[in-house]
């Protein structure tokens, strides 16, 4: 037995490591947290084009969690559209609704029925979701990312006291240099 010791100790020093790296949702499904560094992914829009998120280090950043079925991001989004995106898209914000795994066409119609002009861009098989929330927890969430790639402000559904926050976060990440 004690010739199997040295394994066993290696043994659950991997699988502990394993553990520590799972990342565990909070109450809300976010699997990041405020003051993580986001997490980087490559981003597709309807029309091809990709980005990458680290494109925009620099910049505020806005990721906007959506999908067409999903009742609460329908109301959500004019809100979006009126109050944050119209107001500060020319004072260097960047914005991006991610819908969650529908095809282009489903996107495409999804922008145009809820009329925003803010980019609406893929995500097949929840990736990019995954990255931020528990893909068995729900959409209707906001990722707000300040200048230096850290999570600043995080919104799960759409609570009207909650979005007033964080568009004040909004307002102070532009008006920092």
């Amino acid at each position: 037995m004690n010739h199997l010791r040295p394994f066993i100790i290696l043994l659950f020093s991997f699988c502990f490591s394993l553990i520590a790296q799972e990342k565990i949702p909070d109450e809300r499904g976010f699997i990041v947290r405020i003051g993580d560094q986001a997490p980087d992914f490559e981003i597709t829009f309807p029309d091809g084009k990709t980005q990458r998120l680290s494109d925009y280090l620099g910049k505020p950043v806005m990721l906007q969690f959506t999908a067409s079925w999903c009742s609460v991001c329908q109301k959500e989004m004019p809100y979006i559209e009126s109050e944050i995106w119209k107001p500060f898209k020319d004072n260097g914000l960047v914005l991006f609704g991610i819908d969650r795994d529908e095809p282009v066409d489903t996107v495409i119609k999804f922008a145009e029925k809820t009329k925003i002009t803010y980019p609406l861009a893929l995500d097949p098989e929840a990736r990019i979701f995954g990255l931020y929330a528990d893909k068995q927890s729900g959409v209707t969430r906001n990722v707000i990312i300040d200048r230096r790639g850290k999570i600043v402000f995080l919104t799960r559904l759409f609570d009207q006291e909650e979005f007033r926050s964080m568009i004040e976060k909004i307002k102070e990440m532009l008006t920092e240099e």
